[in-house]
């Protein structure tokens, strides 16, 4: 049986605080594994009524979870006000992250689930990180490169190959090798999370047509189809480059285990079109299992009982299932 899970407030500002709450409020519901909240509980309890206690210990989480949600305390949030960001509450969700990362990594957590955070926010205390992928990535010494970001949902799996830049160094940026590390880490991911034997990627062209045999652009020539061979050599079963236009119907996408896109949004509009409320975010590549739910703050509906707790249940679901069968199978 694995450790309990921690789950890393985000932004105390945000909707984290809510829907780890309501979370727990389905822990029946949804059978989900004992999970510990980290960071500030006054941002829990400023939006949510049922019973909050305050831990010192993961191993405290299991006894008391079916009767008060645990939150492992780490700092003050300063004044809290629900869809009102601050340079105190940036402080105190990177400080649960961090502290979170390590639980996951000593084994004293089972799992990893990051909550939302607000990158301007972060930024303003200086983050450096593109986002919370890269920063756990490196928490845990792992290459950038070697740590992918896939999106899962009932579905639907991508991988966007590069993540967040703009859009007109997509080019540039997509190289032989960095396809063929993310292939390497995803096949592998796949096997290691999800239990899928012989995981079969899809690629994506970069270009309209997958670049019509070169008419409208040559990087699935140059770039996507060298990189595939590469993979097929090592074994790894890799289709395309396809018309990305083709690749999301429900025909389509019985037809591979994941879609391997060129950039952020050519993966994460199908997603989030299918799976925008249960929509899982995997790093996919590193010592731990972390995940996330597939959306940010939502700072405009913060503390308005809104916020929709179905992706962080997922999260929590998959997070778990995950990490057991990497106690089952360790690689």
């Amino acid at each position: 049986m694995i450790a309990p899970i921690a789950v890393s407030m985000g932004d105390p500002a945000g909707i984290g605080p809510e829907i780890i709450a309501k979370a727990w409020d389905a822990r029946l519901a949804e059978k989900l594994p004992p999970f510990f909240a980290v960071g500030d509980p006054r941002a829990i309890e400023s939006v949510w009524h049922g019973p909050v206690e305050r831990i010192g210990d993961p191993s405290e989480a299991v006894a008391l979870f079916d009767r008060a949600l645990p939150v492992l305390y780490i700092q003050d949030a300063g004044e809290i006000t629900p869809g009102v960001p601050d340079t105190d509450g940036a402080r105190c969700s990177l400080s649960a992250l961090e502290l979170a990362v390590g639980l996951a990594r000593s084994g004293t957590a089972g799992a990893l689930v990051t909550g939302p955070v607000s990158k301007a926010q972060l930024y303003g205390i200086g983050f450096i990180d593109p986002g919370q992928t890269e920063f756990v990535a490196e928490r845990c010494g792992i290459a950038r490169e070697n740590a992918v970001m896939m999106l899962a949902g009932p579905t639907l799996r991508v991988v966007p190959m590069t993540t967040h830049i703009p859009l007109s160094a997509v080019p540039a940026a997509l190289t032989i090798d960095l396809v063929v590390a993310r292939g390497r880490a995803t096949a592998r991911g796949l096997s290691r999370n999800f239990g899928i034997e012989a995981p079969r990627l899809a690629f994506a062209g970069l270009n309209p047509h997958a670049g019509e045999s070169g008419s409208i652009g040559r990087e699935e020539i140059d770039v996507l189809m060298p990189a595939i061979e590469l993979l097929r050599e090592e074994g790894i079963d890799c289709t395309g480059p396809m018309p990305a236009d083709a690749m999301f119907h429900d025909s389509a996408r019985t037809r591979y285990d994941v879609a391997m896109c060129c950039y952020h949004d050519q993966a994460l509009i199908p997603l989030k079109l299918l799976h925008f409320d249960d929509g899982v975010n995997v790093t996919l590549g590193l010592p731990i299992v972390r995940t996330s739910p597939d959306h940010g703050t939502a700072f405009d509906i913060a503390g308005k009982g809104l916020a929709r707790a179905g992706a962080m249940i997922a999260a929590i679901r998959l997070a778990a299932e995950s990490a057991e069968r990497r106690l089952a199978n360790p690689m």
